[in-house]
């Protein structure tokens, strides 16, 4: 493991994502081309980016929108650039770590120089190993597990997974939803009975109950029933529910992903029990389960970093730019948003150390790396304003309340 200390603290503000040499109007696809193997020629003079997320398999909805919103992002670059100055290649790992493994080791084979991924948690945890042991610069827009950056300790207190000093998250770490989530929701007064169902065979869910729970009693929150599930057993919520409603749980807090969330809602709904739900970042994707009656999640909320909807230029202008880059009419979703981020925060910082593809990827880690770790390196984006990083890995951005009304995600403030 590199241990490089932290010796210059420049500060450096970028104020919006056209600081960083990126208006947002709609783009085509000019420039950056997204390969699927490693074979094509590159660009003389271009940055190599290699990204990694399932594009096929369960989890594809992650890895496409990452995929997508990188795109979109080196697309604009080369055009405000006027030429091609970052190369994407983007690999397909199915949610598999060992596939993730053998997807970094084509895009290393290519010659990448940064990493924007992985997407997903179990194969980042993996890959942000080879990288750690390479000292190649890898920043995820959302696998937010603290065993990704590593440095953390666990329930226990001990930290068995030593900080991997070359990785940096755009995403909250699991964590710190707990926390955010609990004060959101009292700070909003949302609820102050709380009813909990989180997957205890899964470390995102399992992570962020912890922190939710030891929070809540610090907000006046009332922990009225904690129940689990597992992936074998998602298919069945009654008993969870019915905990929940004997209890007088106000509000259910659902700290999982969309697919379990979506029977959890339709099975609430048969039983007539209607509290508030309250989801995280996992829950981002209901709307597009297939056979889901969207209207049983009419009034869920969520915190996110990003919404579609924002009436903000450079969300609009984004919202614009993906769907001509993808050909269809789907709003992007928040990982497509944090992988914008991710090369737009790279590409600004590149461009203030005048980083260049002369480079070999260890000197471009040194620079990078050393700039994140400062805590004054400050980027505003999509998906928060003066973003900072600490030497940790982890992200300081404010989450957003999403609420989904008429069939789509708002902003808390503008459902109101």
């Amino acid at each position: 493991m590199f241990n490089h200390g932290v010796s210059r603290r420049s500060f450096v503000k970028l104020t919006g994502v056209a600081a960083a040499g990126m208006g947002l109007t709609a783009c085509g696809g000019s420039g950056g081309s997204s390969d699927s193997g490693s074979g094509a020629a590159s660009a003389e003079g271009a940055i190599k980016i290699g990204g990694i997320g399932p594009i096929t398999g369960a989890a594809a909805i992650y890895g496409t929108a990452t995929k997508d919103g990188a795109q979109v992002a080196v697309d604009k670059i080369n055009e405000t650039e006027g030429k091609t100055v970052l190369e994407l290649n983007w690999q397909d790992d199915e949610h598999d770590p060992e596939k993730s493994v053998n997807a970094y080791n084509t895009l290393k084979d290519w010659g990448m120089q940064v990493l924007v991924g992985t997407t997903t948690t179990a194969p980042c945890v993996a890959v942000s190993t080879e990288t750690n042991a390479d000292h190649i610069f890898q920043l995820t827009p959302s696998a937010s597990s603290t065993d990704v950056i590593g440095g953390q300790a666990d329930e226990d207190g001990n930290v068995t997974i030593p900080r991997k000093d070359n990785v940096f998250q755009m995403c909250f770490t699991d964590p710190n939803q707990g926390t955010a989530s609990a004060k959101y929701i009292a700070e909003q007064k949302l609820g102050t009975k709380i009813a909990i169902i989180y997957n205890n065979a899964d470390a995102y869910s399992t992570g962020i109950y912890r922190k939710f729970e030891s929070e809540a009693k610090s907000h006046n929150l009332e922990i009225v029933s904690a129940t689990t599930f597992t992936d074998d057993s998602a298919t069945d919520f009654t008993v969870q529910l019915n905990e929940a409603k004997s209890k007088g749980a106000d509000l259910v807090f659902l700290p999982i992903y969309y697919t379990p969330a979506s029977i959890i809602l339709k099975q609430a709904n048969e039983m007539g029990f209607a509290p508030k739900f309250f989801g995280v970042d996992g829950m981002d994707g209901i709307l597009t389960v297939e056979g889901f009656d969207t209207k049983l999640a009419e009034g869920v909320m969520l915190l996110t970093p990003f919404v579609a909807t924002a009436t903000d230029e450079n969300t609009k202008g984004f919202v614009e730019a993906y769907k001509k880059t993808t050909n269809s009419d789907e709003n992007p979703n928040q990982f497509a948003a944090d992988a914008f981020d991710c090369v737009s925060a790279i590409w600004g910082a590149i461009k203030q150390l005048n980083i260049t593809s002369a480079m070999t990827a260890q000197e471009i880690c040194d620079k990078l790396t050393e700039t994140f770790a400062s805590g004054s390196y400050s980027f505003s984006g999509l998906t928060g304003e003066n973003m900072t990083w600490s030497a940790t890995g982890e992200v300081t951005k404010d989450p957003k309340g999403i609420i989904i009304k008429d069939g789509v995600y708002m902003p808390m403030d503008e459902a109101k």
